[in-house]
């Protein structure tokens, strides 16, 4: 569904992503880890048309991305939850989740109801806080807020970029839950996060990166490639 093939990615004279190849099946979660810095979130934004690849290609269920821009992207269905949330100020959260509608212009009043009736389902804390500004929730609440605004857009695959930063842990069992939630319904996700032992119960397979290469391939339920993880990564 996602394909990256020698992907090279600058910031300025900074050569971040340096020939990354990975990629994403129909139904698959699969996870980016490595240490700070080695090029995963300029991996999900490179995808996402945040910033331009120099190089290399990026393939979306048989399109090509490079060269497109990101509002374009996003309505071919890859839907990004960025590490910084990005909560509107001045919104509530129902007027926040309504501009996730916005990445399906096209879609009927009647539509449009019935999704926000579904997320609200999918996130009753929400509905509960449906009228208070968006930037007044809790960490936790501000995470959920940013993925259910991008489930709005009913996006066909789903990067996410460290949710569980900061959390506590009681939060970060609630959001590995929705991730779980979102596998079991056949969402892929590309997922990038530290906290790579939880991750990893979620996932599928893995690809861990060093200064912007990928270093190794595995798959999430092998105890031997999770004990060669260990020896690259600290996790």
């Amino acid at each position: 569904m996602l394909e990256l093939h020698d992907v090279h990615t600058y910031y300025g004279l900074s050569h971040v992503l340096q020939g990354v190849s990975l990629s994403v099946e129909p139904g698959e979660v699969v996870l980016l880890c490595g240490r700070n810095g080695v090029g995963k979130t300029t991996t999900i934004k490179t995808v996402a048309g945040w910033v331009k690849p120099s190089s290399g290609t990026i393939r979306f269920d048989g399109s090509d991305l490079n060269g497109m821009a990101s509002d374009r992207i996003c309505r071919l269905g890859i839907g990004l939850v960025p590490e910084d949330r990005r909560i509107f100020p001045g919104l509530t959260v129902d007027e926040n989740l309504r501009l996730g509608l916005l990445q399906s212009p096209r879609r009927s009043a009647s539509e449009s109801r019935k999704i926000m009736a579904r997320v609200y389902d999918q996130f009753p804390q929400l509905q509960v806080r449906s009228q208070q500004m968006g930037t007044s929730l809790s960490g936790g609440e501000q995470q959920m807020l940013a993925i259910a605004r991008v489930l709005v857009g009913a996006p066909r695959l789903l990067l996410i970029d460290e949710p569980t930063e900061g959390l506590a842990p009681i939060i970060v069992d609630e959001i590995f839950a929705i991730i779980e939630r979102l596998k079991a319904d056949g969402m892929p996700i590309l997922l990038v996060e530290q906290n790579v032992h939880r991750a990893l119960t979620v996932t599928t397979r893995f690809y861990a990166l060093e200064r912007g290469q990928v270093v190794m391939h595995g798959n999430a339920g092998s105890v031997q490639d999770r004990e060669a993880l260990d020896k690259i990564i600290v996790v």
